[in-house]
């Protein structure tokens, strides 16, 4: 038989046989495999990782605690914060309900909490099971950079560059603010209020501070966009059309 020949047939030969000792380590490797599935404790922990790991980056619980938000907001609530909203180049709107750090804004002191505790409470915080820092606070942007906020016009009304703002979510009975201010919002900076006036302690509280009770947009931890618990609540954050009509600032001269 010449060599082509035997070429030929030793191409349409089978593969040899991976015997069985092969046979036996893929077994082995598919039942560890398996073996993991049914283990709790390493489910637990990779459930963990990976709800830490979204909360850190894409979305994070927020338990509501306390009632200056009422009543879009109510205390227990938790909240899903959009981490992405500002990510990719976007920045807060006038009317965005926002979670924000204060620390140097509405916080100007060292925080007391015990390294170890605040680690426990940082993390249940992250799966919206603890109290957030003391430090975190979630308001609604009321002012962006460059906007005049003035307060109050005749009949009570919060003005942004000179625009009188129909505040249809502001908590019953309470005044758009019983504070008068005056304030340009620099640039990179939002000037920001709770929903209920009389019980929330926002920018209004923090005039006479550094950065004039402003916050830092860099500041901003997310969007609050929806509420997630209790179900009886479950519903969409949205922007409110109160700031339709508000012009865009006038300018460092105008």
């Amino acid at each position: 038989m010449d060599t082509d020949a035997q070429l030929s047939e030793r191409d349409r030969s089978p593969a040899p046989d991976q015997g069985p000792e092969h046979r036996s380590r893929s077994a082995r490797f598919l039942a560890a495999l398996a073996g993991l599935r049914f283990r709790p404790v390493t489910l637990f922990a990779i459930c963990l990782a990976f709800l830490l790991l979204l909360s850190a980056f894409v979305v994070q619980p927020f338990l509501i605690p306390s009632s200056s938000m009422e009543n879009t907001l109510k205390i227990g609530d938790r909240v899903l914060v959009n981490k992405l909203a500002y990510r990719f180049g976007g920045e807060p709107r006038r009317g965005d309900v926002i979670v924000f750090d204060g620390t140097g804004s509405f916080v100007h002191r060292e925080s007391e909490e015990n390294p170890v505790a605040g680690l426990l409470r940082g993390a249940g915080a992250a799966l919206g099971l603890a109290r957030p820092a003391d430090t975190d606070y979630v308001k609604r942007v009321i002012g962006i950079g460059g906007d005049r906020v003035t307060c109050c016009d005749k009949r009570g009304r919060i003005e942004v560059n000179g625009k009188p703002v129909m505040e249809g979510y502001v908590y019953p009975g309470n005044a758009p603010s019983s504070v008068p201010f005056d304030i340009v919002v620099p640039q990179g900076k939002l000037w920001v209020m709770g929903d209920h006036r009389a019980r929330s302690r926002d920018s209004r509280d923090h005039l006479g501070e550094a950065g004039g009770g402003t916050v830092p947009v860099d500041k901003v931890i997310g969007r609050a966009d929806w509420i997630s618990w209790p179900f009886s609540r479950w519903t969409g954050i949205d922007r409110p059309p109160a700031f339709d009509a508000v012009p865009a600032p006038a300018g460092p001269h105008g």
